[in-house]
């Protein structure tokens, strides 16, 4: 396997770089948009208790932001409460905005690595190419090895771009996908509260 590596040229080396970054990328990501740590199921609920007997202090707003990225949402919600419904939907909307950009960190590095890998292995292609092209000059064209040794470095750079870039597309937009999911359900309990506050009762939120 080495071997093989080391028949690919110089161009391995960005190759075998990109493919580390997006197995780095993957474990974190994949770590950091768990939904029950991105958007408990629970957390509404705890929220709408603390309302109803009256616990929402500053304590509690700090605790609720802490908690998770929904929760930071709600709480940007909540502090703003009383000031009405449209701007208790503004700050909500400027938390999520933070929050959906924490959301999809790194995961455009995917996808430019999805881009660039392939044309790293397409230049190491060239350069094998060259090479060959340079030692039949010198050798002649009636050296097998020339020939073959040339061939090889060009179809091992360029498999090694593919095999970096296809998981990178598919890993991509999966991440995508998970945090689009994830933004809906915090834009559902998001909107649940709002309608809960400004439907049934106002609360006075207590920052002191």
């Amino acid at each position: 396997m080495f071997e093989i590596i080391l028949s690919g040229g110089i161009m391995m080396i960005p190759i075998i770089l990109c493919s580390i970054v997006v197995i780095g990328i993957s474990i974190e990501r994949y770590w950091t948009l768990n939904p029950n740590k991105v958007a408990p199921r629970t957390l509404l609920a705890q929220v709408w208790s603390w309302i109803k007997s009256n616990q929402v202090d500053a304590a509690k707003l700090r605790e609720l932001k802490q908690s998770s990225p929904l929760g930071k949402i709600l709480a940007a919600g909540l502090s703003n409460s009383r000031h009405g419904r449209d701007v208790m939907k503004d700050s909500i909307q400027e938390a999520a905005n933070q929050v959906i950009h924490d959301l999809e960190r790194y995961i455009g590095m995917l996808g430019t690595i999805a881009n660039v890998a392939p044309l790293l292995g397409l230049l190491g292609s060239v350069f094998g190419m060259i090479e060959t092209f340079n030692d039949i000059m010198l050798k002649g064209a009636g050296n097998a090895n020339v020939l073959a040794g040339g061939i090889a470095v060009a179809l091992v750079a360029t498999a090694a771009g593919l095999i970096v870039a296809i998981p990178a597309t598919i890993l991509h937009r999966y991440f995508i996908r998970r945090v689009d999911s994830l933004v809906v359900i915090m834009e559902e309990e998001s909107i649940k509260l709002v309608d809960a506050l400004h439907t049934d009762r106002s609360v006075d939120v207590k920052l002191i």
